[in-house]
């Protein structure tokens, strides 16, 4: 082989070589971007709001939730997001009952932000609660609905 066709095909290569070391950086940049990628998603699946109801039916959802209850009411629907949860309650109106209900909300370390009560109809109440987590708060919102109904069931008798 001649020294021109040497320097030639030296060249060539030179410059396959300078494409493949770059088509191999942009493969590991690519690799870098796809467990970005990976990270971001399961960043936003474990934001994702989580919600619990209930109520007198029943759901096998991961993220809702409803347990079946003997009685109607009270009816809790509990949902989670991040550091905030907000809570819901439909029950019977008696005296003392929103008082009460927000003493207990806050046995569960949970600050309380916001409540508005309305009344429903003549005998019924309707309670939302937006409220904070403590940092030692670990329920869940199907526990935390759980805990809330036998809570309510103890004040309404």
């Amino acid at each position: 082989m001649s020294k021109g066709n040497r320097e030639r095909i030296f060249k060539l290569l030179h410059k396959d070589l300078s494409w493949i070391f770059l088509i191999i950086c942009d493969c590991g940049f690519l690799k870098q971007l796809q467990e970005k990628v990976k990270t971001l998603e399961e960043q936003t699946r474990r934001k994702s709001t989580e919600s619990v109801g209930l109520a007198n039916k029943s759901s096998s959802d991961d993220r809702t939730a409803s347990i079946p209850v003997e009685e109607s009411l009270p009816k809790i629907e509990v949902r989670i997001s991040d550091k905030d949860i907000l809570i819901r309650i439909h029950c019977k109106k008696r005296k003392g009952v929103i008082e009460k209900t927000l003493a207990e909300i806050e046995k569960f370390l949970l600050s309380i932000i916001n409540s508005t009560a309305m009344t429903f109809g003549t005998s019924t109440l309707d309670i939302t609660i937006i409220a904070k987590m403590d940092e030692k708060f670990t329920m869940t919102a199907k526990d935390l609905a759980k805990d809330l109904h036998v809570a309510l069931k103890k004040i309404m008798s």
